[in-house]
């Protein structure tokens, strides 16, 4: 009832895209100056709301773009977008000016969606399930998904002590090479989207 191929691909898979060692700078960076209890709820939420969007596209996500009439590529360029208008929050600083933002739960967006689950993350899932032809493989995906998202949570939520012993001239730091790594993600998941309406077209 287990299919170890499968769940250690999958596992793989998602390791790299979701990226849980390279999303904690950024996570740090989007959660900086709250309290550490909330931070730690942060963390949980975003790999819940991570968890979830997966989980949905896993079951309907072939059905909700088709209905939708969006492609791939579409969702990926999407995706980019919106993860380079963040970075370049980070990058200059102006994440701290707004007042509102305070208040804006960034577990939600783009912790939550697009950064964890985002198109890369929610394009190999809707494949993989797709291929998953019987019951241990269907099985082994959904463990896969599960245990790719302990590890983001664990990962996030012990990167916070990080933050003791860096302070807030480290955090101003990792804040701007966040966005700078954020920002590179975000040039790479356009040019990637582009380049599949190129060699669709």
């Amino acid at each position: 009832m287990f299919d170890v191929a499968v769940f250690g691909s999958l596992f793989l898979t998602l390791f790299v895209i979701m990226d849980p060692p390279g999303i904690t700078p950024i996570f740090l960076a989007l959660t900086a100056g709250r309290p550490a209890k909330v931070q730690k709820q942060m963390a949980f939420q975003a790999v819940c709301v991570a968890g979830g969007v997966i989980v949905l596209f896993g079951l309907i996500g072939q059905q909700i773009l088709d209905y939708l009439h969006v492609s791939m590529p579409a969702l990926m360029i999407a995706g980019g977008l919106l993860l380079l208008l963040i970075a370049l929050d980070l990058l200059t600083g102006k994440t701290d000016e707004p007042q509102q933002t305070k208040d804006v739960n960034v577990a939600l967006v783009p912790l939550g969606m697009p950064l964890l689950a985002g198109p890369g993350a929610i394009v190999s899932v809707i494949l993989a399930v797709q291929k998953a032809d019987s019951t241990s493989a269907q099985v082994s995906v959904w463990v896969a998904i599960l245990a790719v998202h302990v590890v983001l949570w664990l990962v996030m939520r012990y990167s916070l002590l990080i933050i003791r012993v860096i302070k807030d001239g480290g955090v101003v730091l990792v804040t701007r090479l966040a966005g700078m790594m954020l920002s590179a993600i975000a040039v790479q998941q356009i040019i990637n989207g582009v380049t599949q309406v190129i060699r669709g077209s």
